[in-house]
C-alpha cells in the first residue's frame, strides 16, 4: 500500500492571517483541498493521514466530506515542529499498516503537488526504499563571511533543492524518527524528514520536481497560486 501523510499542523504566522494558512480559502476551496485532491485522484495512493492542528480535526473532517476526499483514513494532531508532527504522523501509520508500505510526505500548504510528481516519488521509492522531489539549483550561492560580504561561492552545479513529496519506506521511517528523538539528531526547528535521514547516514535518491509546486508561506505566494489556478488548467491539474 501507498499511504500519504499530509502534514498541516503548522499555524502559518508568516502570511498574517486570522486562520491558518492551509484552511484559508480560495475560491470557494481551503488551501489543504486542493492538496488533498491531488492524493484522492492519485491512482496509487491506498489512504490518506492528516497531520493537523488541534481543534480542526472536525472542520478538516466535514471538508473532506464536503469534497469528496473518501481517501481519509484518519487525523492526529501536531507537535510543536515539523519533526514532531511528522513523527507522530508515521507513529500513527505504524498501527494499521505493514513496514514495507510506502509513506509519501506532503506538505498541506502545497497544493499545486502535480500527478507525474507524485508517480515519480512513488516509483522511485519503490525502486530504492526512498525518493525525495527535487530540482536543480539555478541561482548563485555564496557563504556569508559576515553580514555585508562574501569571499566563498557553491558552485551551483553541485546542489540539489529537495521538497515534498517524500516518499520512505514505513519500517525505514518508524526506525529513523524513533532513533532521531532518542538520540537527538536530525530534530532541530529547521529540520525535515529529508535531512534527518541524511544526518542518520541514509543515501537519499532524488524523484521529479516542478516550479509549480509552490509553498503558500506569505500572501505573494497566495497569489502565485491563483494566478496558477486561472491559468489553462490542461495537463497540470486534475
Amino acid at each position: 500500500m501507498t499511504i500519504a501523510l499530509i502534514i498541516a499542523g503548522g499555524v502559518g504566522n508568516r502570511m498574517g492571517q486570522d486562520i491558518p494558512k492551509q484552511f484559508l480559502n480560495v475560491y470557494d476551496k481551503p488551501v489543504i483541498i486542493y492538496t488533498l485532491e491531488a492524493f484522492q485522484s492519485h491512482p496509487n495512493i491506498d489512504a490518506i493521514e492528516v497531520v493537523c492542528l488541534e481543534g480542526w480535526h472536525e472542520i478538516l473532517r466535514a471538508y473532506c466530506r464536503q469534497f469528496g476526499i473518501t481517501k481519509l483514513e484518519g487525523i492526529v494532531s501536531g507537535g510543536n515542529s515539523a519533526q514532531e508532527s511528522i513523527r507522530n504522523g508515521v507513529d500513527e501509520i505504524a498501527k494499521n499498516h505493514a513496514g514495507d508500505d510506502i509513506v509519501i510526505i506532503h506538505d498541506a500548504v502545497r497544493p499545486l503537488v502535480d500527478i507525474s510528481i507524485l508517480s515519480d516519488v512513488i516509483s522511485t521509492t519503490s525502486k530504492f526504499g526512498n525518493g525525495v522531489s527535487s530540482m536543480p539549483y539555478n541561482e548563485q550561492i555564496f557563504v556569508k563571511a559576515d553580514e555585508a560580504t562574501s569571499t566563498k561561492y557553491i558552485p551551483r552545479e553541485t546542489l540539489q533543492r529537495v521538497v515534498t513529496p517524500q516518499g520512505y519506506r514505513l519500517e525505514k521511517l518508524k526506525w529513523a524518527y524513533d532513533k532521531a528523538f532518542r538520540e537527538g539528531i536530525g530534530t532541530g526547528s529547521s529540520s525535515y524528514t529529508n535531512t534527518m535521514m541524511v544526518e542518520l547516514g541514509e543515501t537519499l535518491h532524488f524523484a521529479s520536481g516542478s516550479e509549480k509546486n509552490i509553498k503558500l508561506t506569505t500572501k505573494e505566494n497566495l497569489e502565485i497560486f491563483k494566478a496558477y489556478l486561472n491559468m489553462d488548467k490542461s495537463g497540470w491539474i486534475k
